[in-house]
């Protein structure tokens, strides 16, 4: 089996690596290839992958390359883990929407807007030069904004799911707080992509015993912390939201902090500077602790299990991804991406029928999947006017003078990377 990682450069890597030798009767890997046009990053990360490897014992080759067409031939697989721009762009995304009194964040606003215009075209780009090489190769697509990318690769008729760590993240951490294994939970996940809420935690599966009412009454400070928000919010919605929510939920108060530190972008650029020099080191052969730090908690896991499905092997049967919502959530169209359960195997993914949903999530969800549209629109076709309609229909936007403002800085520090602009 061949898995070929677009993206493969990324400081994120060796925790991938670690989850393929770990892992490795799930998803046997004989041949992994790490594309990345940074040779220099590459082959630090190459190295660490393959010491890792080593360690483990695992046997499979690890190849890597700066040639995309010769690093997708013949793959099985293809997982995308891009930064266009790098954290320089995060940087900017996430520092002038402030200057308009909006969120500065990297996967939604007006900072997933620019992520989206920047990324879409490109993923498409190598996702026809997969097409043309081995059009059965399945794309797993973990690039941000995952819903905006997973819709336009499924839109141009490509074999693709998306895939996020948020729900893991959430199975694992609701299994250590009930003292069960992580297989025993099964959430009732359901919205856009950094856009969903745990309606119910199920042990067993999806026919389960929901233990959510339990899980707030026993643990709701715990859960309430991790999120950041106040815990009778939690108590009383009744379910517990992405992390994102916060960002809707707490504008105000978070657009007041944000200003106030570092950003995120400054963090992480500062530890990529740090864990890259670690690789170099040719004693490391595990992934440091530091990695835990760079986020994309249990994203190997995801994207192994994932991974097995699709290719026929032994991956878990019911799984939390991007796909077609074709009819599950009735008030959105069918060729709206949602994140929800789903059926994976060699076909790809299949929505598990969904609950209604509560007004107070409709609304937003179908709020938010009407920017998708527009936001996709714009990626595809540019335009200034595009750019702005998608603004103004964010509901972290939603008024015409942020929106001219923010349009007139996306525009000015996304320039280089927008062949219209």
């Amino acid at each position: 089996m061949k898995l070929t990682v677009v993206g493969g450069g990324s400081t994120y890597t060796p925790e991938l690596i670690d989850g393929f030798a770990r892992l490795r009767d799930t998803l046997p890997i004989t041949e992994l290839v790490l594309v990345d046009p940074a040779a220099e990053r590459l082959e630090l990360v190459g190295g660490l992958a393959r010491r890792i490897f080593a360690k483990q014992g695992h046997a499979g080759k690890i190849v890597t390359t700066t040639d995309l067409d010769a690093g997708v031939e013949g793959a099985d697989a293809v997982l995308l883990q891009l930064r266009i721009g790098g954290q320089a762009a995060r940087l900017q995304d996430e520092t002038w929407p402030l200057e308009c009194g909006c969120v500065g964040q990297e996967t939604t606003g007006a900072g997933g807007l620019a992520k989206a215009l920047r990324t879409v075209p490109v993923v498409l780009d190598i996702a026809e030069r997969v097409r043309r090489t081995n059009p059965d190769a399945w794309i797993i697509d973990f690039t941000n904004p995952v819903g905006i990318v997973t819709r336009a690769l499924l839109q141009a008729g490509h074999k693709a799911v998306g895939l996020c760590n948020v729900a893991i993240g959430f199975q694992r951490k609701f299994a250590k707080l009930l003292d069960v294994a992580p297989s025993e939970i099964h959430l009732d996940h359901v919205g856009l992509n950094h856009l969903t809420w745990e309606r119910a935690v199920r042990i067993g599966g999806p026919e389960g015993e929901n233990v959510l009412p339990r899980l707030l009454a026993e643990h709701g400070d715990a859960v309430a912390d991790d999120l950041r928000l106040p815990r009778p919010v939690l108590d009383r919605l009744g379910v517990v939201p992405s992390y994102y929510l916060r960002y809707f939920y707490a504008h105000d108060e978070v657009v007041r902090e944000l200003g106030t530190k570092p950003s995120r972008a400054a963090e992480v650029a500062a530890m990529e500077k740090e864990l890259l020099e670690m690789y170099g080191d040719p004693a490391l052969d595990e992934k440091p602790a530091l990695l835990a730090k760079r986020g994309g908690a249990f994203y190997s896991e995801a994207a192994v299990d994932l991974a097995a499905s699709l290719l026929g092997g032994g991956g878990s049967p019911y799984q939390v991804v991007n796909t077609y919502n074709n009819g599950t959530l009735p008030f959105l169209p069918d060729d709206a991406v949602i994140e929800t359960q789903a059926a994976v195997g060699g076909h790809g993914a299949t929505p598990l029928p969904v609950a209604p949903v509560d007004p107070l999530y409709a609304g937003l969800i179908a709020n938010v999947t009407a920017y998708e549209d527009l936001a996709l629109e714009a990626a595809l076709r540019g335009g200034r006017d595009r750019v702005f309609k998608a603004l103004l229909a964010h509901p972290l936007v939603g008024q015409y003078a942020y929106a001219d403002g923010l349009t007139d800085r996306l525009i000015a520090h996304n320039r280089e990377h927008l062949a219209w602009a």
